[in-house]
């Protein structure tokens, strides 16, 4: 199974928003105690961990967030895995910051990372986990809002966003992705019942 967390590679884009996917990656990587490798035969760094009895391949693409499936796609494709064994962790824009929504397939909503990857690994049914990072009109275009480092007031926001998104790709990988689903996107619902 592969969890490939979408991001750009440099320390320059470590705290923005197009990199959550990255952070999960770390988080999942430092609850199991190991490092990434980078692996230039898959243009990735990558990390072996176990996730309930599960043996699960984390991955962060360092082709920039526009071509991940390049490397994604080439993994599956080496190890002959299919798409019902990829999950792929994704910033939102249409999500509210702070919100997570996991979806068991579907198209790239406009996001050009998830647009790579499905021209990549030749389908829409894989298990995506999309984090909410809102639209902030405040800081410029969508360019500009995605590759900018998140705002203080919105950090502990991320950081909460990050820890359960984490814990959601652990759940959907020991028990299953309508469980997860069932749990955090009705966790969503929730909350916009009690808004409205």
């Amino acid at each position: 199974m592969l969890v490939a967390g979408l991001g750009n590679p440099g320390a320059k884009y470590k705290d923005t928003p197009h990199n959550v996917g990255f952070a999960v990656g770390d988080a999942l990587a430092a609850r199991a105690g190991v490092v990434f490798r980078e692996q230039s035969a898959f243009r990735a760094w990558l990390a072996e961990v176990r996730l309930g009895d599960r043996r699960v391949t984390l991955m962060k693409p360092a082709t920039f967030m526009n071509a991940s499936g390049e490397a994604i796609g080439g993994w599956l494709r080496y190890y002959k895995e299919n798409t019902q064994d990829l999950i792929v962790v994704v910033d939102d824009a249409d999500l509210p910051i702070g919100r997570i929504r996991i979806r068991a397939r579907g198209g790239s909503g406009g996001h050009n990372g998830l647009r790579s990857v499905i021209q990549h690994v030749g389908g829409e049914d894989f298990v995506r986990v999309r984090m909410g990072i809102g639209r902030d009109a405040t800081r410029g275009d969508m360019i500009s809002h995605v590759l900018q480092p998140f705002s203080k007031e919105d950090v502990a926001v991320v950081v909460d966003m990050v820890a359960r998104a984490t814990d959601a790709v652990t759940m959907i990988v020991t028990e299953g992705t309508e469980r997860a689903m069932n749990c955090y996107n009705q966790a969503v619902a929730q909350e916009q019942e009690m808004e409205s």
